[in-house]
């Protein structure tokens, strides 16, 4: 049996450049891994694809991307054995972490080593962009400039370690009612991503977070307030920013100490009903055990 983490991300930035021709969205940000993570345990069978969850309401069948991942491998690589696979979520799901995104980067990779298939990382990102955009940083992690509609990748220097509060309110985002909002209202303020990098190079955190920027918060706010006092909350408390992660929900804080990260924790947890998580920024995507 293997055993393998797919990490969650957040974005540092997130900015939309525009719409493309293919009905995606040209974006540009900067993503970042953190420790929080699901296990996987994959081993061979004789043939097809199995899956359990511990969520008892999530699918386990062909709907749920890791089994695509799965089915993928098998299709291009010609494999005729299976694959039997055992998800373990701790990564809060619709959540903006890319939760499912780390779970199909791990079986990609998770299946290259069982069936030695020797796949480059090249060609596994490649068979996680057909998937979804945020596989290939799944599988790659760490700090990067993620830009075309997200599969395209630049390493970045990795950004000073930083204890990473979260808090998920118990609401769901729809990314595709986030974007087609954005297209009808835009956003006042962009990220400059350049001079953000620059930080990230001069290992200067308490200088990059106020540089931190997420276009989509404009239109997840105004219909959701419970992100932007979730914001407040953690910046009242301590933290050197605080931000929506992807198209949301989930509201992350900064802090440089991990005794600041968990007081703001606690605060959380007393004072709302969010799903709260203490995690650290991570310098790798997934990871075998």
């Amino acid at each position: 049996m293997l055993k393998i983490e797919g990490k969650a991300k957040i974005n540092l930035t997130l900015d939309i450049l525009g719409k493309r021709p293919d009905g995606y969205h040209e974006v540009s940000m900067i993503m970042q891994s953190i420790a929080l993570h699901d296990t996987l345990s994959l081993e061979k069978m004789r043939e097809g694809i199995g899956l359990t969850i511990n969520v008892p309401w999530m699918k386990a069948d062909e709907s749920n991307l890791v089994w695509k991942a799965a089915a993928l491998v098998k299709e291009r690589c010609g494999l005729k054995g299976g694959v039997n696979i055992r998800l373990t979520k701790r990564i809060p799901v619709a959540a903006g972490l890319a939760g499912g995104s780390a779970d199909a980067a791990a079986v990609l990779r998770g299946m290259d080593r069982l069936y030695g298939l020797g796949l480059s990382d090249e060609e596994l990102c490649a068979l996680g962009a057909e998937l979804g955009s945020d596989i290939p940083f799944c599988l790659m992690g760490g700090t990067m400039l993620s830009t075309g509609r997200g599969e395209v990748l630049r390493r970045l220097k990795g950004m000073p370690t930083a204890w990473v509060v979260l808090a998920k309110p118990r609401v769901s985002v729809s990314t595709a009612w986030a974007y087609q909002n954005y297209d009808e209202q835009g956003a006042e303020r962009h990220p400059d991503n350049e001079m953000v990098e620059k930080k990230i190079i001069s290992q200067d955190l308490k200088a990059m977070a106020p540089l931190l920027c997420n276009v989509l918060e404009s239109v997840t706010i105004k219909k959701y307030e419970v992100i932007e006092r979730y914001k407040q909350l953690m910046m009242e408390k301590g933290a050197l920013v605080s931000m929506m992660s992807g198209s949301g929900p989930t509201v992350f804080g900064l802090t440089v100490k991990k005794s600041e990260a968990l007081r703001i924790a606690g605060f959380l947890r007393h004072a709302t009903r969010a799903d709260v998580f203490v995690t650290r920024t991570s310098g790798s995507g997934t990871r075998f055990n």
